[in-house]
């Protein structure tokens, strides 16, 4: 199965729009994990399993894994995700932006090594930084077109042609560079009016959607711009508003995740109508 069919199945089993994010941070995670040389991987793992019925996708960070040297662990989180909840997409968020042999090299470390269904991607070199990874027909690749920080509009709404660089992105992803039927972009939650210009030029395209929970994105905003007639269309991602939703001698973490999961779902889904 493709990543968009697979998303899709996802969006209809699991009746959810809500991808969860994956950031470990140590000094955020229960006391009794910090110290055991797995216990990034079992942390995760404890997150995943609480909230795969509730999921439509998950999304580690690699940066967060990578920093710490816990890269092996992000293998096994994806080994686990793949055996043990195999109908959810795994997307890789690694915001990669090289070309050529490079590009490619990033591209087996997403789809071989890691085996994600999706991988992000940053545009700024233009095709060549996407090109490679579509030799991998059937895994997604979701481009970086208007991101949640405030700096990127920096870039992102500079003029090009009378419409903002964003906008062009959008336009090239869906009508000239999506040759696999796989691609999707990242639109942040935090520009509820920006997501509903991209959702017009690329029609039932996936979005991914970082911003609501921590960063905190509106969901009703957010889910009335981007959905599509199918009330579908979007991963609206939540991160450490799931992940660290206790304190650290609170309520078990995975049960908090759970609750703050279900409640995001739920606020979605009501907003979906």
């Amino acid at each position: 199965m493709n990543f968009i069919d697979k998303l899709a199945a996802a969006w209809t089993r699991n009746d959810s729009l809500l991808c969860v994010g994956l950031d470990p941070d140590l000094a955020r995670m229960p006391a009794h994990l910090q110290a055991q040389p797995d216990g990034i991987a079992r942390f995760c793992k404890a997150i995943i399993d609480a909230s795969a019925d509730l999921a439509c996708a998950f999304k580690p960070q690699i940066a967060y894994f990578a920093a710490l040297g816990a890269e092996r662990q992000l293998e096994d989180i994806c080994n686990y995700l793949r055996t043990n909840h195999p109908h959810i997409p795994l997307v890789l968020d690694a915001k990669r932006g090289d070309i050529g042999a490079t590009a490619h090299q990033y591209a087996r470390e997403a789809f071989d090594r890691y085996g994600a269904d999706a991988v992000t991607v940053n545009p700024y070199m233009g095709f060549d930084s996407v090109e490679p990874y579509l030799e991998w027909a059937d895994r997604g690749v979701i481009v970086l077109c208007r991101t949640s920080n405030a700096g990127g509009s920096d870039l992102q709404f500079l003029d090009v042609g009378g419409r903002p660089l964003y906008q062009h992105v959008a336009q090239l992803v869906a009508d000239k560079w999506n040759r696999n039927g796989q691609l999707a972009l990242v639109v942040g939650a935090t520009f509820p009016e920006e997501i509903a210009q991209v959702r017009k030029l690329v029609g039932d395209m996936p979005l991914l959607i970082p911003g609501v929970g921590a960063q905190g994105g509106d969901v009703e905003a957010t889910v009335k711009a981007g959905r599509t007639l199918e009330r579908t269309g979007m991963m609206i991602n939540s991160s450490r508003a799931i992940l660290y939703a206790t304190p650290l001698d609170g309520e078990d973490f995975a049960a908090a995740a759970r609750r703050v999961a279900r409640e995001t779902r739920d606020a979605i889904n009501v907003a979906r109508g």
